[in-house]
């Protein structure tokens, strides 16, 4: 088996638009990222992923977001108050089906014990999640509290590690080994030079596409047509939230692209965030009518292809990086082997 490379390594490049210097959604300046992966015995294939829109307090100074779900079948903790409020107050966890309720906790305490929120009484984490039980013993309480919290701690700008890692350590994507995967577009100068970055959890099924075409000479696997899969958009042109459910919405253009099922059982998830410093909803600006900087409606067109292609080759990064895994099956209460996707040469 070859070692991993990303999809650029191979010369896939989905679109025509530039990807950033590390061609992650850490080019989105201020981001961070953080794993924690859980690899315990046979049976324990998990983790979880934290993304964090900048490294300040993020209660304090929270930032306006938008979320778009193709198909609700999925647990996502604080999407009502994401969509009225229209802004993120913490760090985005992902994480396993099972451990929704512990990622919250963690994210409780995290945001708690920060210096400025010692008389905060409400939070609202936002927890998204893929069912890894194909290779993780799911009914086990992994990752742990204490775990989760390691992600978010862990979190740094940089190059983002991807594949079999974190909240993709044991997640499946059409019959291959599906992970977490990243990718980023950078717009010309003369539309205002922004960028835009994407981050996703792959776990679900359909007829895998690279770059448009079909897996055929590849090598196909028998797929599910079901699963799910998180996408987290960053960017710093200054978006309102309405603007940023939009941006959002777009994901699911690359997620198509890869030629995703889009069936009952998938749970199609994206979350958008701006980090700019205009449009950043701090304490003043929150206590009293503000004017805030808004790129109009007729300048979002080229983030939204931004957003397609950079989920696109996200996804197929975070395939192409993962690892051949064993695990367990927890439905089937068996052991299972899970084949990383190589191109041949």
């Amino acid at each position: 088996m070859s070692q991993p490379k990303r999809a650029r390594d191979l010369g896939i490049a989905p679109g025509k638009l530039p990807a950033g210097p590390l061609n992650a959604i850490t080019d989105v300046a201020g981001v961070r990222v953080g794993h924690v992966t859980v690899r315990e015995g046979e049976r324990i294939r998990t983790g979880a992923t934290a993304i964090l829109p900048h490294g300040g307090n993020l209660f304090q100074d929270k930032v306006p977001a938008g979320l778009a779900v193709f198909n609700g079948f999925g647990k996502l903790a604080g999407a009502t108050q994401l969509v009225e409020l229209g802004e993120i107050e913490t760090s985005i966890l992902l994480t396993n089906t099972l451990a929704v309720g512990r990622a919250i906790e963690a994210v409780n305490r995290w945001t708690l014990a920060q210096t400025g929120n010692e008389r905060v009484t409400s939070l609202n984490a936002v927890v998204g999640e893929t069912n890894d039980s194909r290779l993780n013993d799911i009914r086990q309480p992994f990752p742990t509290v204490e775990q989760i919290a390691e992600a978010i701690a862990a979190a740094s700008d940089g190059p983002v590690t991807e594949g079999d890692v974190g909240a993709g350590t044991g997640t499946v994507a059409f019959g291959h080994k599906g992970g977490i995967g990243t990718s980023s577009r950078v717009l010309p100068r003369k539309e205002g030079g922004y960028s835009v970055g994407v981050l996703v959890q792959s776990n679900y099924g359909g007829d895998l596409r690279l770059d448009g075409k079909p897996l055929a000479d590849i090598g196909e696997v028998p797929a599910d047509v079901d699963g799910s899969i998180m996408m987290v958009l960053a960017t710093d042109a200054p978006l309102s939230d309405r603007n940023l459910r939009r941006l959002a919405m777009r994901c699911h253009g690359g997620l198509a692209r890869t030629g995703a099922a889009l069936s009952n059982g998938s749970g199609d998830y994206a979350i958008a965030f701006s980090t700019s410093e205009e449009v950043r909803r701090t304490p003043e600006r929150r206590a009293a009518a503000f004017p805030v900087l808004e790129l109009p409606n007729d300048r979002v067109s080229p983030l939204f292809l931004a957003a397609i292609e950079a989920t696109e080759e996200a996804i197929l990064n975070s395939m192409l990086m993962a690892q051949t895994t064993e695990g367990w099956d927890t439905a089937k209460a068996q052991p299972n082997r899970v084949t990383a996707l190589r191109l041949r040469s």
